[in-house]
């Protein structure tokens, strides 16, 4: 059974027994979703509209976080996450990420959660959610993208997502000069992303964490 766990940081994440394995870093979740995704992914990539494809929603952690980050800009931001195993609603409602995202942030979290499944829905001002009940491996993503978040269980627990034929399907889907943010940087990784057309950079991580990638797509 899924266990509630608080990482260094006071935010939540989930255990997995089945896999030993964290939904997030136990060093901190919303530091390292913020780190990761939104100042190396989010912030980074100036497209405008901006199209983000997410892999793995899990808590809808990086989701949240880009709620948050879009209705204080500019750039109208659709986001598109799938998802295998969605969350059982006592955890979802256990969840204190909301917390860490000030006043509006209850309010964003619920409609993320509460929005139907395989239906794009207006979250709050600039954010667009469309949540995909589905298997990454065998419903590749469809349409165009500026910013992958790349976020399913690491490679050594979930290698069939980690595949140069993922990556393929990936990179097919991304513009030129998209942008893939991952916390792996295992060099499998790098060397599958590179030969599909990313331009791979490893940057320092968040604590806890060595270093992490961000692509470019050439």
């Amino acid at each position: 059974m899924n266990q509630l766990i608080t990482t260094s940081d006071g935010s939540h994440t989930i255990f997995v027994p089945e896999l030993n394995e964290h939904y997030h870093s136990i060093h901190g979740a919303v530091q390292e979703s913020k780190f990761i995704f939104i100042n190396n992914g989010f912030d980074f990539c100036k497209a405008d509209p901006l199209n983000i494809y997410e892999v793995g929603f899990g808590t809808g952690l990086n989701a949240l976080l880009t709620a948050i980050k879009s209705s204080a800009g500019a750039r109208e931001v659709n986001y598109t996450s799938i998802e295998k195993y969605p969350l059982d609603e006592n955890i979802i409602s256990s969840l204190n990420h909301h917390h860490f995202t000030g006043k509006a942030g209850k309010e964003i979290f619920n409609s993320i959660h509460s929005s139907p499944w395989n239906i794009s829905v207006n979250i709050c001002k600039n954010f667009n959610l469309k949540k995909i009940k589905g298997d990454f491996t065998v419903e590749p993503p469809s349409g165009r993208y500026d910013l992958i978040y790349f976020d399913a269980f690491g490679p050594e627990k979930q290698p069939e997502m980690w595949t140069r034929e993922m990556f393929s399907e990936i990179a097919a889907a991304t513009n030129k000069n998209g942008v893939l943010v991952t916390y792996s940087a295992k060099g499998e990784v790098k060397r599958n992303l590179k030969t599909c057309g990313f331009e791979v950079t490893l940057l320092p991580g968040p604590p806890g964490k060595r270093q992490i990638i961000r692509a470019v797509k050439n």
